[in-house]
This record gives structure tokens, C-alpha cells and sequence, in this order.
């Protein structure tokens, strides 16, 4: 226990270093960077001053849960139903296919790693890109909204596949397990209803202690999390399937008017706790010895999911009417640089896989190093082709007037 609890210990100051040091860069290195290079600072393969034991791999899944939680509750489906929708799911189903196709070139016919590198170079970190697009003042915009969307799509398609196509059962045993998941995630979103409904009381004791010490409403998010986490484990599915779905049912059932209250109070266990160990644990994972033996293949791997990923939802959204409100090719370019930036998938599908022995341990600290450049990389260079504040600015100012005209319009037609 001692041992667990040093670990633990540099853990947490690597959490906290993590966003001093991304201060002092002006916000322009996002703070995740920091995490995970501190974690190879202070892990087995660096300072050898953590290491990942079970309770502190129990910390990690935990952060990757909540990671994917809050990643679903930004997710409107009507979003995802939507015309744009609609194409960020045919850009990614494109993307998905083009990497197989490479990577079973590549691999020289071995599907089960081209499935596994397909995976990887097309998922979308959302629950990374969500406190970077906050911190760039992009959410509520129309950059902000088409990365939620492709972000949603990048996240989900990628979770399902590793659950379909990763699987060691046969593909239907694999469905069955998966309709069976969905039920029972169904019938945890309509319990909170069912139960107020029969049985009152417990309704009544859950509001009581809402804003006390109890914390009723969070341990209930909580209890849903980690059933819908021990669900998918038991089915042998990949626990971030039970985490977006949690998310996403929870985005169904709150309110709209209490759901950012709540998701701030998430916000606070999420990010000041679990996600952070989340990334300082993945930064420990990784074999320093191996990036430095190979380090072309480490700046290909950003290469391959920019031109796997980013540069068809590119193209798609420069040539085809996909139903985005992106006004130019800047905002095109930085949707498309915010879509390739991938990490929590990388992990999850590297962890996988190397379980399967699909691969060993030294591609997939390649992988999750390459997944990292693109989080250090990626939404810098998504800062640096936005549009100019006098640009934006005079979008504003436009958008403004636009709407003044509209109103007086109305006015006069009143009249």
C-alpha cells in the first residue's frame, strides 16, 4: 500500500504541475500534453518514481470513464441526426475504410492489426478537444458545433467498431451482447422515472439530498457509470462504450435548465481528480526506449491520421454541401485539424489489442506517442489558421446586423 500511495503522490503533482506549465506557455501547449509527458517523466520507464499497479490502473479506468461521460453529455442527438450529422458519419465510415485498405497494404494482409490502426488513425479525442475548444472560446460557434459533431461520430464509430470487429466471440454472439447492452442502458435511463413514479419517497430523499452532504444526484451519476463500465466488462466490450452511453443518457434525462449546474459539479471530480491520472498514467505506459529507437515512425504516426482523418473531413467540407454553418476555408481547416487530434481511443484500442496480441508493447507506445503528438500538434496548428480577431470581429459585427435588419423587418411587417 505505501508503494501505491508514493505513486499516487507524484501522480497527483504531475496533475497539478501539468496546468502551471501549460500557463506559463500562454495556453498555447494544452495542459493534457503536460500530463502525459510528466508521466513518462515520473513512470517505469522514466524516473521509475510511479508505477501502475491495480489500484492506480482502477484510477485510470475511472478517469477514462468519466473522460467519456462528459464527452457524451456535450452530445445532442438531434445534432447527430442532422444533415451534418448525417455526412460526419459517411466522412468517417470513408476514413475508416481508406485506413483498413492501407494498413492491410501495409501490414501485408493481416486484418486483425490493419482493424486495429484503422481504428486508431481515425477516432477524435472529444472529451481532449472539450476543455481546449472552452478555452479558445469556440463552443456555441460553428467551429465549435461541427467538432462536437465530428467529434461525436470520431468517438462512437471507433468504440462500436472495436467492440464489433476486436472481439474474440463470433459476430453475432458479439451483436447479441451488444443488443443486451443497449437494453439495459435503456432500462437505467428510464428507471430514474419509473421509480418516482412507483415509489415516490425515493424520489423525494434523492432531492432532499441533493445539495448536502449527500451529493444524492452525483452518487446516482456515479452508481449509473459504474454499472454501465461493469456491464460492458463483463460482455467483454470496451468500457468506454458504457461510459459515452452513460453520458449520453444522462444529457437525456437532466433538464436542460440543471445540466450545466451538474455537469459543472462533474466537471470538479472529473478534472480535478480522474482525468488527469487518466493522462499521467497513459504518459507512464509509454516506452521511452522504443521513441527513441524509432523516432521517424513516431513523427509518421500524426502524418498517417492527418491524411487518414483530417484531410477528408477536409475535402468534404471545402467540395460537398454538408451542412455546416463553416463560413471559409480557415474554419474548414480547423475543424479538420481538431477532427485528427485522437488519444483516448489510441489507448483503449492499443490496450485491446495488445491483449488480443495483435501487437506488442512497443507498437502501441508508438501509437499512443503518435496519438499525443496530435494533441500537442494539432490544435495548435488549428489556433494558428483561425480566423484573425479582426476577421472574426467583423463576422460578428456582420451577423449582428443581420439580425438587427431581421428584427426591424419584423417589426414593420407587424405594423
Amino acid at each position: 500500500m505505501t508503494d501505491v500511495l508514493v505513486s499516487f503522490a507524484w501522480i497527483a503533482a504531475a496533475s497539478l504541475l501539468a496546468p502551471i506549465l501549460a500557463f506559463l506557455t500562454g495556453k498555447r501547449v494544452p495542459a493534457v500534453v503536460f500530463l502525459i509527458f510528466l508521466g513518462v517523466l515520473i513512470g517505469p520507464y522514466g524516473l521509475e518514481l510511479a508505477q501502475d499497479g491495480d489500484a492506480i490502473e482502477l484510477l485510470r479506468e475511472l478517469g477514462l470513464g468519466m473522460l467519456f461521460l462528459l464527452a457524451g453529455l456535450e452530445i445532442s442527438p438531434s445534432l447527430l441526426k442532422s444533415k451534418e450529422g448525417g455526412h460526419a458519419l459517411a466522412t468517417w465510415m470513408l476514413c475508416a475504410l481508406l485506413s483498413f485498405g492501407g494498413a492491410v497494404a501495409l501490414t501485408g494482409g493481416d486484418v486483425g492489426v490493419a482493424i486495429v490502426l484503422a481504428i486508431a488513425l481515425t477516432s477524435t479525442a472529444l472529451g481532449t478537444l472539450l476543455p481546449i475548444l472552452k478555452q479558445s472560446g469556440l463552443t456555441d460557434t460553428s467551429v465549435g458545433n461541427s467538432v462536437l459533431i465530428h467529434g461525436a461520430i470520431g468517438e462512437l464509430g471507433p468504440v462500436l467498431a472495436m467492440a464489433v470487429l476486436l472481439s474474440t466471440r463470433s459476430t453475432w454472439t458479439t451483436a447479441v451482447l451488444l443488443l443486451a447492452f443497449f437494453a439495459i442502458a435503456l432500462l437505467i435511463a428510464l428507471l430514474p422515472r419509473t421509480v418516482r413514479a412507483v415509489v415516490p419517497v425515493v424520489g423525494w430523499a434523492i432531492r432532499d439530498g441533493a445539495g448536502s452532504t449527500n451529493q444524492t444526484i452525483i452518487r446516482s451519476i456515479v452508481l449509473a457509470l459504474a454499472v454501465l463500465m461493469a456491464v460492458a466488462a463483463v460482455f467483454e466490450l470496451d468500457v468506454v462504450l458504457g461510459a459515452f452511453a452513460a453520458g449520453i443518457i444522462l444529457r437525456e434525462i437532466v433538464p436542460a435548465e440543471n445540466r450545466h449546474g451538474l455537469e459543472s459539479q462533474l466537471e470538479v471530480m472529473g478534472y480535478g481528480l480522474l482525468i488527469p491520472t487518466f493522462f499521467v498514467v497513459s504518459g507512464m505506459d509509454i516506452d521511452t526506449s522504443v521513441v527513441i529507437e524509432q523516432p521517424w515512425f513516431l513523427l509518421a504516426i500524426p502524418v498517417l491520421i492527418l491524411v487518414t482523418r483530417g484531410l477528408p473531413v477536409f475535402l468534404r467540407e471545402m467540395w460537398t454541401p454538408t451542412g455546416s454553418d463553416l463560413s471559409g476555408w480557415r474554419e474548414k481547416l480547423q475543424v479538420s485539424l481538431y477532427s485528427a487530434t485522437g488519444l483516448p481511443i489510441i489507448v483503449a484500442v492499443t490496450g485491446i489489442a495488445v491483449n488480443s496480441e495483435l501487437i506488442g508493447d512497443e507498437e502501441a507506445s508508438l501509437l499512443v506517442a503518435g496519438g499525443a503528438l496530435t494533441v500537442l500538434v494539432f490544435p495548435l496548428l488549428a489556433s494558428a489558421v483561425g480566423p484573425s480577431r479582426k476577421e472574426a470581429d467583423a463576422s460578428s459585427t456582420a451577423d449582428a446586423e443581420a439580425e438587427d435588419d431581421i428584427s426591424l423587418a419584423n417589426e414593420d411587417a407587424t405594423r
